[in-house]
């Protein structure tokens, strides 16, 4: 479908001026874009300024005599002065954020060739940052002057990649774009804020795939949602997000559900299911925990990614989606790689941008900030706001920042305690009494994360420290072994890691020799306490 063109500039004092009948003998660009045999102008949205308003008309009456087709809205933009940077930006930006941009059916060529030499400039960058999802449309006047040829023009596609970062020139909207990633939270972690600040950056300028690494709750698919928001509102994206945690899909439906399949392609294949690549078409993809994608699913992403098809389960004839592709994992999938579970060429593909958010504990200066967000939150939904007791505040921050504190769910953790306090708050005031209660009801749910947790035995990969025979293991005997294994990591001596294995039994002899009895323990996996230093 032909889309239309739009057309957006200012009218031309000097150029676009005229009067009597002479005025059709000289080139005036708005008018002769209008004029041109091979080109239909569908609408023009035509700026002006309130010292012309009168010529605007005129043009506007010129244009709809020598083509009707064309539709002129006149827009007056609040600035005194067309040569002032700063009102010239301000008017432009307002009516780029409140102009109705309609990508999929239009097309926006957007004028430079009137105005003053601040306007054009303006124009410029502003459509270098994609506030106007356009190219730049340049007139030119004919040879001989007096003729009535409506002269010439050049379209120019602007790559964003040839330029010098918009950013460096508007400080602001940089900085406005990072406070969005956060959702204004003030955070006050040095490092945290460090990655924001570049992932605003690479958001707006590169389509490569990104991934973000991190523990379950860290704020992997809440962060690809805001990259998302943030590249639509400049006009990057126009499709949907679209977000699948790889971890629910198995079997044959794994395909299906991402790449779509064919009626017939299997039984209960009843009708032509189109897939989630197809549905993010033009849009975001978020693959959450990528890692748990199975390998036939992972080479068929890759040629995705790569080629932008691909073929659905059941069909002989490729189909076409460009998508940007985000993906979060919890795992370290460089071992994944070397254990054969995850594809290196696709490891290689999506690593170009990889992130790793920090948990909750690892962030304990941004707390405060993020319990001051969600209790803002939590009063616009209910219509109340809530607030902390100077006394009550004190003593949940204490508990919240001290070692005690585990958050195993990390920011999912902190919102539910949260949330839990607010909702009990009598008066919009939470009490001494209520957090009291609410660090009784956190204790219990984290009673069960032992120093085996703290140990990080869920980071201890089998497959790389015992090889082949990690898959010769029970499932008894694995635990067991990740277990004995994570307390060996956090001990300072084969002796201490004994004493903390055997606490209990020992006390049963005369004379107990842990440090013994965990040597041939791990010498049964061909094991030795040196060995172990390397997986700190």
């Amino acid at each position: 479908m032909k889309k239309n063109i739009v057309v957006i500039g200012f009218v031309g004092s000097q150029l676009d001026s005229g009067k009597g009948a002479g005025r059709w003998e000289k080139w005036r660009p708005t008018v002769g874009l209008t004029q041109h045999e091979d080109l239909v102008i569908d609408r023009i949205e035509l700026l002006f300024n309130g010292q012309h308003g009168d010529l605007t008309e005129l043009v506007k009456r010129d244009i709809a005599s020598v083509s009707p087709q064309t539709e002129v809205n006149p827009r007056r933009l609040t600035m005194n002065d067309p040569w002032d940077f700063e009102q010239v930006y301000a008017a432009l930006f307002d009516f780029a954020r409140e102009y109705p941009f309609d990508p999929d059916n239009e097309e926006y060529w957007v004028h430079i060739t009137t105005g003053t030499h601040v306007v054009q400039i303006c124009l410029f960058l502003m459509t270098e940052a994609r506030y106007f999802p356009g190219r730049l449309l340049q007139t030119a006047p004919p040879r001989r002057q007096g003729t009535g040829n409506p002269g010439s023009y050049a379209l120019i596609d602007l790559d964003l990649s040839k330029y010098d970062q918009i950013a460096q020139r508007f400080t602001r909207e940089q900085e406005e774009g990072v406070a969005f990633l956060k959702s204004g939270i003030a955070t006050r972690n040095a490092r945290f804020n460090a990655m924001i600040d570049e992932i605003e950056r690479v958001a707006l300028k590169s389509k490569a795939p990104m991934l973000l690494m991190g523990p379950t709750g860290a704020g992997k698919s809440f962060l690809a949602r805001r990259v998302y928001e943030l590249r639509r509102a400049r006009h990057q994206l126009d499709g949907k997000f679209v977000e699948i945690n790889c971890a629910t899909l198995h079997g044959d439906g794994a395909g299906s559900t991402l790449f779509g399949h064919i009626k017939g392609a299997f039984t209960g294949a009843a009708s032509d299911r189109p897939g989630l690549l197809r549905t993010a078409h033009k849009g975001l993809l978020f693959l959450d925990e990528i890692g748990e994608l199975g390998l036939d699913e992972q080479a068929m992403l890759l040629k995705a990614v790569e080629e932008k098809r691909f073929l659905p389960v059941g069909s002989d004839n490729e189909v076409q989606s460009d998508f940007q592709l985000i993906a979060g994992t919890n795992r370290d999938l460089s071992k994944e790689v070397l254990a054969g579970r995850f594809r290196e060429d696709l490891f290689a593909r999506i690593n170009l941008w990889t992130y790793e958010l920090p948990g909750l504990t690892g962030r304990p200066e941004d707390i405060e900030p993020n319990i001051d967000y969600l209790l803002a939150e939590f009063g616009a939904e209910n219509g109340q706001m809530v607030r902390f007791n100077k006394e009550a505040r004190s003593r949940y921050m204490d508990f919240a920042m001290s070692s005690e504190a585990r958050w195993a769910g990390n920011f999912r953790d902190l919102s539910a305690s949260v949330q839990r306090m607010a909702t009990l708050a009598e008066a919009g005031r939470i009490t001494d009494s209520v957090v009291q209660e609410e660090l009784r009801r956190l204790r219990r749910l984290w009673q069960h994360h032992t120093a085996v947790g703290d140990a990080g035995d869920d980071e201890i990969d089998l497959d790389v420290i015992v090889g082949e025979q990690a898959a010769q293991l029970d499932l008894f005997d694995a635990v067991q072994l990740k277990t004995v294994l994570a307390i060996c990591r956090q001990s300072k001596s084969l002796s201490d890691a004994g004493r903390k294995l055997f606490a209990v039994s020992r006390s049963a002899k005369e004379k107990p020799n842990d440090a013994d009895r965990l040597k041939k323990y791990l010498a049964k996996f061909g094991l030795e306490w040196q060995q172990l230093q390397t997986i700190r």
